[in-house]
């Protein structure tokens, strides 16, 4: 009977590319001894995650996940010079065990044993690795004021590996580029494919939306619907593909910046479907929505209720809201981030929907995170109303909290709601131009405003052209805003192209990249593929991009600005060295101005000419014709 079995049933290895175990000849990652009458319950072992973990990390503690029918009836052991195995935690579902391990600092890299055995008698083990740490010079950079994201969603903007459109045995098969809800095709190759169009445009940093895998039935392409935390979408390519866009974009000189998810997963998570514990999800006697009211968390008259919902609702029905009180969601969360960092040496993260995450374990994370990774670069999606609400989700901000969040910057929503009043409203008191100044000027809010990411649009708002009603005058006074105002500038794909388009109600501000599709008619990619005004819109933005990476006064410099007179908005970014200083003079208005510089004498003394940064002409100082909405940046000389 042993012997037939050992004929019939292979060793396990770990497949990197699906995160699964399958049967094989050799056994250098998982071992399996089956004996009679434990046949069935060793072949429906599922995984063990982290699948592997790394030596010398900050933190010597690591939580091991194990999930496999009945699996909390074995005992478990292992031995290896530097791990201890702490703790074994079952929990309310005998599908899973939870091992506590301690690793010493002075812990070698190299694989060992895990051993599951019932009654005595060995089941199978597995042979976990801890690997070296990567400590490549320039890995993990950080994401900065020097920086230019570029936004894009994979699905949407090329196609580079047409063999994986249609994946088997996922729950969507669709494809359809004629529907904004089913997949497209768009993957990562197509994105390594284009860097050096974006390297050309002056983009320094790539966020994609998420590229784990959402094997969801329907609209799963926006990547926020997670269902396998370390597994790359196999639409999108493989953990290993995924490892070599970071690394290509490196060797390019460009970042990388992950977008990833705390706060929910999709229905079709694997571990949704066989829930450790009741309270791995927040649980309600009926479905509960969030309210969506980020007040009700800072509200000091808020009603315990109110919070509750804000916090505790799911987001959508199809997105379950996991518990971050439960410290086993915390441990699985934070290491899972840990472990795609060190993996593949992403520079910055975007955490979705900050404001909706239980606050104390955000704060508990972010310090677990810096403290493996320093140079790390953080920023929480912050879709909130007002400069006050959204920094009171930044670190330093203490008051009526009693901690601090540790988060460094936010995506800064009131910036661009006073960049468009500035564009489209009527100027006021308080209205038009003089509502960016009003939102700048809040900046004490703020421990660190530069580190905030600014922006026109993303994938969840109406693009930007159509926002200003396709004038591009407008369009041309909104970039030049956003690359010289303090803060990191991000770019939604296409921006450069003038793609248009509402966010209602047909979900057009998700159209594809033209060009990014073998047989698309035309190529937006390359200038010829492109109208004149598309050309313009490109190397306007090309220009000043290209210009930012070699300005200290954009990149790192400070921001004075002064209160707008004659409906004219003059910010200036500088160093101590006067050499470089950056003047910016935006005119919203309908008629030339002429702008009579005596007022700014404390930054420009001693100034005579100035260079036009666009179209690289020299401009008399002492009084300046601004054109009627024109964004003028100027270099002083």
């Amino acid at each position: 009977m042993i012997r037939s079995l050992n004929i019939l049933l292979r060793p396990l290895t770990f497949n990197a590319q699906t995160n699964t175990l399958r049967f094989a000849k050799k056994s250098f990652l998982v071992s399996l001894i089956l004996l009679a009458g434990f046949s069935s319950f060793a072949q429906k072992f599922e995984r063990i995650e982290p699948m592997f973990w790394f030596a010398g990390m900050h933190n010597p503690k690591l939580q091991l996940l194990v999930h496999g029918e009945n699996i909390a009836t074995s005992n478990v052991t292992l031995s290896y010079p530097g791990v201890k195995l702490v703790k074994v935690n079952k929990v309310e579902n005998p599908n899973y065990l939870f091992l506590d391990l301690e690793l010493s600092s002075t812990v070698k890299a190299g694989t060992f044993p895990i051993n599951f055995a019932v009654k005595g008698k060995k089941i199978f083990s597995y042979n976990y690795e801890l690997k070296n740490r990567d400590k490549t010079a320039g890995r993990i950079q950080g994401v900065t004021q020097k920086d230019f994201i570029y936004l894009l969603m994979p699905d949407r903007f090329s196609n580079g590996d047409k063999s994986n459109d249609v994946v088997k045995g996922l729950a969507e098969t669709a494809l359809n580029r004629d529907s904004m809800y089913f997949r497209h095709g768009g993957d990562i190759q197509g994105v390594i494919n284009h860097l050096d169009y974006l390297k050309d445009l002056g983009i320094t940093t790539v966020w994609m939306t998420p590229e784990i895998e959402n094997d969801m039935k329907k609209a799963s392409y926006h990547g926020y619907a997670v269902t396998d935390h370390y597994k790359i979408d196999p639409r999108y390519g493989t953990n290993e593909l995924f490892k070599k866009y970071v690394e290509t974009a490196h060797a390019k000189g460009m970042k990388v910046v992950k977008d990833i998810v705390h706060n929910h997963i999709g229905t079709g998570h694997w571990f949704f479907k066989d829930l450790p514990m009741k309270s791995w999800v927040h649980q309600w006697p009926k479905y509960t929505q969030t309210s969506y009211r980020d007040q009700a968390v800072m509200d000091t008259h808020a009603s315990a209720a109110d919070r509750k919902k804000m916090l505790d609702g799911w987001f959508v029905p199809s997105m379950p809201d996991l518990d971050e009180q439960n410290p086993y969601v915390q441990n699985y969360l934070t290491q899972n981030h840990i472990w795609w960092i060190e993996y593949a040496g992403i520079d910055g993260l975007r955490l979705d929907t900050y404001p909706y995450n239980d606050p104390e374990y955000m704060a508990d994370w972010a310090l677990k995170l810096k403290a493996e990774f320093p140079t790390l670069s953080i920023f929480g999606e912050t879709f909130v109303s007002g400069v006050a609400n959204q920094a009171y989700f930044t670190q330093g901000n203490t008051v009526n909290r009693g901690f601090d969040t540790h988060l460094p910057g936010i995506t800064d929503m009131a910036i661009k709601e006073g960049i468009y009043e500035a564009l489209n409203g009527k100027n006021g008191w308080t209205d038009g131009i003089n509502r960016l100044y009003d939102v700048v000027a809040h900046d004490f809010l703020y421990k660190d405003p530069t580190l905030n990411c600014i922006a026109l649009d993303n994938h969840d708002m109406s693009r930007f052209y159509s926002v200003v009603n396709e004038d591009f005058d407008k369009y041309k006074m909104g970039m030049a805003l956003l690359l010289t105002m303090r803060g990191i500038p991000q770019m939604y794909y296409g921006t450069e192209i003038l793609m248009k388009n509402f966010s209602n109600p047909d979900g057009l501000v998700r159209s594809d990249f033209p060009g990014g599709w073998d047989g698309d008619k035309k190529n937006k990619f390359i200038a010829d593929g492109r109208t004149n005004k598309e050309n313009e819109a490109f190397n306007f933005v090309k220009t000043l991009a290209n210009y930012r990476k070699n300005s200290a006064a954009l990149q790192t410099g400070k921001l004075m600005q002064f209160v707008p007179e004659d409906d004219i908005y003059v910010y200036f970014r500088y160093n101590a060295q006067p050499k470089g200083t950056v003047m910016v003079i935006s005119n919203n208005t309908e008629k030339e101005k002429t702008l009579n510089t005596d007022r700014f004498a404390e930054r420009t003394n001693g100034i005579t000419t100035a260079k036009n940064i666009i179209n690289n002409e020299t401009v008399s100082f002492k009084e300046i014709k601004v054109p009627a909405k024109t964004t003028l940046v100027l270099e002083l000389n």
